[in-house]
C-alpha cells in the first residue's frame, strides 16, 4: 500500500518533541511491514545543514497559490531506513529560519501562511503519486485535508492530532490565504469563536481521526480534555479511531534490580522507611496533571502509614507548590520530590519503585508508565487515562487483570486504591508485576488497526487499497 505521511517533525532530523518521535515510529513501522511509504516536512533549515541526511533536489516543481501569489515549492528528497522515503517543500522564505515555529519563544507572525502554503504542497504532492490514504499529523499539515476534500482527490485522509492542546489558531483574516470559497469559514467548517482553527479543520475535513486508545476517544469529547474542541469531536464522533499507538523499546529501558539494590534505593530517597515492608509509588507529574497531584497531596494526609511511600518526579505547577512544600516538611522520609530526573536517577527510581501511580489524566505518550511497567511496578492508576486500553483492573477471583484500576476522579477512590495497593498479597503482588513486564507496547497492535481502518476508508471512497 502506497502511504503519503505529512507532518513537521521526524526525528531524529527535525525535532522539538514528542510529535518528531511518533513519526519516526509511525513510519519506520509502516515501512517494516511492507508498505510504501513517503513522508512529506517542511525543507527546514535544520535539514539544509544537515549533510549526513544527504537531501537531493529532485525534478519536481510546482505552484501553488496562497492569497494573492503564485509561489514555487521545490521538492526535495532523502531516503531513510525501512524503505521510507522523505520529500522536502522547499521555500526558503518560510522555512529557512533558525526555529521551527517561532524564535525568542514567539511564534512567527506568518505561521498560517507558512502551514498554508505546506498544506497546499502536500495536496499536489498527494495529486502527482495518488497514494492509498494519506496521514496528517497534528496542526501544521491539517488543512490539507481540506484542500483535498476542496478539490476531490481520490485520496482518503487520516488526521493524527497527536496533541488536541496545540491547534493552530489563526485570526480571520488569514482565511484569505486558502483561497478556498467562503461558505468553507462557517461554524460547520474553519471557523471557530471567530478565528480560524487548523485542527478543527482537519477534525472536520479528514475521512478519520486517529486518536491514543478508546478510552481516550470517549474522554476527548468532555471538557476535561477536549481543550475545547470536545464540541467539534462529539459532532465527528462516526470518524473517531482509538488506536493505542506502541513505544519503542529503547524508550522502555530496563533496570536490573534485586532485592538489595531495591533496599538501597529506597534507603537513599526514603530515609526513615522500612526498606522490607515499604511500598513505594512512582508518579509523573508531567503526565498527571495539577489536579492529580493534589489529590496526591491531599492523599498522604488521609493515609499515614509509613509503608505508604511516594516519589513525585518532574516539575510542579504554581498552584501545587504551597501544597508541596508543606507535604514535603509533614511528611518527610517518606515523600520526596524530584524535579528534575536523568537517566541514572530514574534507574534508581525504577529500582526502588512498587507502583506507578497515576491519579490524573495521562499524557498520550503514556512512556513513562510504560517504562514502569516494563520494570514491573503495578499500575494504580484512574480508568480514565491513557492506558486504560491497555490496563485492566486485577479481579481476585477470576485472576484476571494486570493493574489496580479506580472509577472515580476523587479523594476517596485514590485513597482506596492506594490501601488496596498496600495490602495486596504477595502473591497477587508478584502475578500482577510480573504481567506488568509483559504488557505489550509494540507497535503492531496498532499497525494492523491501522490497515483494518485503510481498507474501510478505501472501501468507502471507492480507492484501492
Amino acid at each position: 500500500m502506497k502511504i503519503l505521511i505529512a507532518a513537521s517533525e521526524l526525528a531524529p532530523c527535525l525535532n522539538s518533541g514528542g510529535l518528531a518521535d511518533f513519526v519516526e515510529s509511525l513510519s519506520s513501522h509502516l515501512g517494516t511491514h511492507g508498505h510504501e511509504v513517503t513522508v512529506v516536512l517542511p525543507f527546514f533549515r535544520t535539514i539544509k545543514e544537515n549533510k549526513a541526511l544527504g537531501a537531493k533536489r529532485t525534478k519536481t516543481r510546482f505552484s501553488v497559490r496562497v492569497g494573492g501569489e503564485n509561489l514555487l515549492c521545490e521538492v526535495w528528497e532523502a531516503a531513510r531506513p525501512h524503505g521510507v522515503r522523505l520529500q522536502f517543500i522547499k521555500r526558503e522564505e518560510y522555512f529557512d529560519r533558525s526555529g521551527l515555529y517561532g524564535s525568542d519563544e514567539r511564534d512567527y507572525q506568518d505561521n498560517a501562511a507558512r502551514f498554508i502554503f505546506f498544506s497546499k504542497c502536500i495536496t499536489e504532492i498527494a495529486r502527482l503519486h495518488s497514494p492509498d490514504v494519506a496521514h496528517l499529523v497534528g496542526w501544521q499539515s491539517a488543512m490539507a485535508s481540506v484542500f483535498i476534500h476542496d478539490q476531490k482527490l481520490p485520496v482518503p485522509t487520516v488526521l493524527f492530532p497527536f496533541s488536541l492542546e496545540y491547534q493552530g489558531n489563526f485570526w480571520s483574516h488569514d482565511f484569505a490565504l486558502t483561497n478556498l470559497p467562503e461558505t468553507y469559514f462557517s461554524a460547520e467548517g474553519l471557523e471557530f469563536f471567530g478565528s480560524m482553527n487548523f485542527l478543527k479543520a482537519g477534525i472536520v475535513f479528514a475521512d478519520a481521526v486517529a486518536l491514543p486508545g478508546g478510552r481516550f476517544v470517549a474522554e476527548a469529547q468532555t471538557p476535561a480534555h477536549g481543550c475545547g474542541l470536545e464540541n467539534v469531536l462529539r459532532e465527528q464522533a462516526s470518524k473517531l479511531e482509538g488506536i493505542a499507538f506502541g513505544m519503542e523499546d529503547q524508550a522502555l529501558p530496563v533496570v536490573k534490580s534485586d532485592t538489595k539494590s531495591h533496599a538501597a534505593a529506597c534507603r537513599e530517597f526514603f530515609p526513615t522507611a522500612n526498606p522490607t515492608t515499604a511500598r513505594v509509588f512512582v508518579v509523573d507529574t508531567i503526565s498527571t496533571g495539577g489536579d492529580g497531584i493534589n489529590l496526591l497531596l491531599q492523599a498522604l494526609d488521609l493515609l499515614p502509614s509509613p509503608d505508604f511511600c511516594v516519589a513525585l518526579l518532574g516539575p510542579v505547577g504554581e498552584k501545587s507548590l504551597e501544597g508541596l512544600n508543606i507535604a514535603m516538611r509533614r511528611h518527610a522520609g517518606r515523600f520526596v520530590h524530584l524535579p528534575e530526573v536523568d537517566g541514572a536517577l530514574f534507574a534508581r527510581i525504577l529500582s526502588a519503585g512498587d507502583f506507578i501511580l497515576v491519579p490524573g489524566p495521562l499524557e498520550p505518550h503514556r512512556i513513562f508508565a510504560a517504562a514502569s511497567m516494563r520494570n514491573g511496578l503495578i499500575p494504580v492508576m484512574e480508568f480514565c487515562v491513557g492506558l486504560s486500553d491497555l490496563v485492566r483492573d486485577f479481579d481476585p477471583v477470576t485472576g484476571s487483570g494486570n493493574g489496580l484500576v479506580f472509577y472515580r476522579h476523587s479523594l476517596g477512590a485514590l485513597a482506596d486504591a492506594v490501601k488496596r495497593a498496600l495490602f495486596l498479597p504477595a502473591g497477587e503482588s508478584e502475578i500482577l508485576s510480573q504481567r506488568a513486564r509483559e504488557t505489550d507496547f509494540s507497535w503492531a497492535p496498532a499497525v494492523t488497526r491501522l490497515e483494518e481502518l485503510h481498507r474501510r476508508l478505501s472501501r468507502k471512497t471507492g480507492t484501492s487499497a
